[in-house]
């Protein structure tokens, strides 16, 4: 199975599309407000329409309120998308089409390991890299079972516009990764890519924790014969433990009441060096300065910088 390195030089012939992909999992945090901010000003600057898709995939983990406050938040700060909502919940037909596809292809297998088995067979020091132990034993689907696809050896890389060039060998890195778990909810690998493709997504401007994970969007756009897009991972902001901001590590919302401020803080966060009168502002007027002024190539080359948030 031979798998091509992208090539990030090649010149892009599509109009630019943007996205913003949030997780109904709590409330929009100023981490995920940078990334909103960034690939909103990168779109808008190029002429391109920025899209809004809710990445509803894990019911368990999701507050049911969440979707609506993250949408209320991107408004009060003057956040628009051009199109109407995807929400992920509704796409399971085309997940389901993209996997029939990869049957076909002889590329994926039913796996019974159990994240418990696993750990216990690693010595229990945390999954790092499926081992392929279902690979071979051809089970057939059950209530119990998770879809994995086959990897190879071969490196998959990119060169981000923000970070430089980033690539790993998936078969070493993380083994046949899941597109289906045990639990019937289809993972999220699977599910942005068939939804980039579906949306005509040509850019990608998100967070730096995802960096790991485009290699493996990568694999199956070339499996799939999707178009590449573009990607620019900015830092992640972290707490002062250096912990990225997430439900998990207690991320207060960004509050509704203080838009000026927060567009601010973000703006200086993605070194764009917004003059200090700027945040007395009109909300518009500071959309205004932040579209003039923008630059991607001014937003900090580190994976992830501490904040007092």
């Amino acid at each position: 199975m031979l798998v091509k390195t992208l090539s990030q030089s090649q010149p892009q012939v599509l109009p630019y599309r943007g996205r913003f992909a949030p997780s109904p999992t709590g409330p929009l945090h100023f981490g995920s407000l940078v990334t909103a901010v960034a690939s909103y000003l990168e779109a808008k600057t190029r002429q391109g329409h920025w899209l809004l898709r809710m990445e509803d995939l894990d019911p368990p983990r999701e507050i049911p309120t969440a979707a609506d406050d993250i949408l209320r938040t991107l408004e009060n700060h003057g956040l628009q998308w051009d199109e109407s909502i995807l929400f992920q919940s509704q796409r399971h037909e085309a997940y389901d089409a993209a996997i029939h596809r990869l049957r076909l292809q002889g590329l994926i297998y039913h796996c019974n390991c159990s994240r418990k088995k696993l750990l216990e067979r690693q010595g229990g020091s945390g999954l790092q890299i499926y081992p392929g132990t279902c690979r071979k034993e051809k089970h057939k689907p059950s209530s119990q079972s998770a879809i994995r696809i086959i990897t190879d050896n071969q490196e998959i890389g990119f060169e981000d516009r923000i970070q430089g060039y980033f690539g790993h060998n998936i078969g070493q890195a993380v083994g046949d990764f899941v597109l289906l778990r045990a639990d019937g909810w289809f993972a999220y690998q699977l599910a942005v890519v068939v939804d980039d493709a579906e949306q005509g997504v040509s850019d990608i401007v998100r967070g730096s924790d995802l960096l790991d994970n485009t290699p493996r969007q990568i694999y199956l756009q070339q499996l799939l014969s999707f178009d590449h897009p573009t990607y620019a991972h900015v830092p992640v902001v972290a707490n002062q433990k250096g912990e990225k901001l997430s439900k998990q590590t207690s991320a207060r919302a960004v509050s509704d009441s203080a838009p000026n401020a927060n567009l601010f803080k973000a703006l200086d966060f993605l070194g764009q060096q917004p003059p200090a009168e700027l945040v007395r502002y009109e909300l518009r007027d500071i959309w205004q300065w932040a579209c003039q002024n923008w630059h991607l190539d001014k937003v900090p080359k580190r994976p992830k910088i501490a904040l007092d948030v």
